[in-house]
């Protein structure tokens, strides 16, 4: 019994020393274990759009030979622009205003809200559209999938209204949602007044803004490239003329002529002339090429063709899955020994200069302890990449529970346990 007096006493004095605060996420150096890896590139091309990236700038110093007045080059997975002439000119879009009307389709596909069965019945102001369309007349039905088949292989007018009205109730509030979208990811080149392309006063964008929107869709919903791919299909209008088949025939010849092609979206009309965004994947990196207002549309597959090829040629992706076991961090004064650790989030650095990036290293700066409290989520330290000596880019290390700072309470139920067992 004295012995167990004693060690109460003895806890109370270690109770009266200062309180310990929150720990420092990152360690005085001298402080920290540091490990270091030479990591190596990841196969999978396959990333979230929340990934930590490192971005080289863009190349100013290089003169391609396209003759688009506007044009831009980015890597899909990280965002990092390669090349660019006049990315920021505000012009009319064409049909690649569908890119945005995809995403809001993909995104209601992905929250639930409709299915790729579900019947959309088309109205007579669906069906009055013109420029490019599929002729589906006032009455008739067909599935969300047809629709969308519709829209991206044959960037069908008609099935673009039809499916705004399916999921808005009307073209004006599907509208407003694709600007609301666009706002989201950043386009402040954009204004969108009709969910097709059709040209109006007020419609506009710029090949930055369509490079966003393209990469928000091929990264967010991928399943987009089953459909953009399709060279040709035929679709059923079942009307009350009767049944009859309808060719649709993709107007990206990129689809057919470049070997690495995965989509887009194309457009023309009078004020836009010949617009395209030409996706395509090559050695686990895509790419998006953006050309707008090229004067025919030979032009514009071939400015697109140059870009894809320069970034081919010159960039090379390092990606990192942080998939990794990290060790677990050790909990000085808390309610736990211990804390888990995990990474905030994937990684990823593009080359545009040629570099071999087979030499990249990655090290764990993290400190021997840390004092309690902390919270879920608190930065622990942090994965540091290098190359050649250089800093590319780093991702926080994060805790994955709560630790509260313990109490005399549980110093003496610690005890208590202690006697017991």
């Amino acid at each position: 019994m004295k012995l167990f007096v004693s060690l109460l006493l003895s806890m109370n004095l270690a109770l009266s020393a200062p309180a310990a605060g929150y720990f420092t996420p990152i360690p005085a150096p001298g402080d920290a274990s540091v490990t270091e890896t030479t990591a190596q590139p990841d196969a999978s091309s396959d990333t979230s759009v929340t990934e930590t990236t490192a971005q080289p700038d863009a190349s100013s110093d290089v003169d391609l030979a396209v003759s688009a007045p506007s044009v831009i080059l980015m890597e899909a997975s990280t965002g990092t622009v390669i090349y660019e002439k006049n990315s920021h000119d505000i012009l009319h879009p064409a049909s690649i205003t569908k890119i945005m009307t995809l995403i809001l389709i993909f995104d209601a596909l992905e929250r639930g809200q409709i299915s790729l069965d579900d019947t959309v019945t088309v109205s007579d102001y669906a069906a009055s559209m013109g420029g490019s369309q599929v002729f589906l007349e006032p009455g008739e039905t067909q599935t969300v999938d047809t629709m969308i088949k519709c829209i991206s292989v044959a960037s069908a007018n008609d099935a673009c209204v039809a499916m705004a009205e399916f999921l808005c109730g009307s073209e004006s509030e599907f509208v407003r949602q694709m600007n609301e979208r666009a706002m989201g990811l950043g386009m402040k080149d954009t204004s969108f007044v009709n969910c097709c392309g059709l040209d109006t006063d007020g419609h506009m964008t710029s090949a930055y803004d369509v490079a966003l929107m393209s990469r928000e869709l091929i990264i967010k919903h991928p399943e987009i490239h089953n459909y953009c791919t399709i060279w040709m299909e035929n679709i059923t209008h079942n009307t009350a003329k009767g049944s009859s088949e309808f060719g649709l025939t993709n107007t990206n010849k990129l689809i057919r002529q470049y070997e690495y092609a995965t989509g887009l979206k194309t457009g023309s009309t009078g004020l836009a002339k010949y617009c395209v965004s030409a996706t395509a994947k090559k050695d686990d990196m895509e790419l998006i090429a953006v050309v707008m207002a090229a004067p025919d549309y030979k032009v514009r597959f071939a400015d697109a063709t140059t870009l894809l090829n320069y970034g081919f040629g010159k960039c090379h992706i390092y990606s990192d899955t942080n998939e990794d076991k990290l060790p677990a961090l050790e909990i000085k004064k808390g309610t736990k020994e211990y804390v888990n650790l995990k990474y905030e989030s994937p990684f990823s650095y593009i080359s545009t200069d040629g570099s071999d990036l087979s030499g990249v290293k990655k090290s764990l700066k993290l400190p021997k302890s840390a004092a309690a409290p902390m919270k879920k989520g608190d930065v622990a330290g942090k994965a540091v990449y290098t190359l050649n000596g250089k800093e590319i880019g780093s991702v926080n290390i994060l805790c994955t529970a709560d630790v509260d700072a313990a109490t005399y309470r549980d110093y003496f139920l610690k005890t208590l346990q202690y006697f017991l067992n």
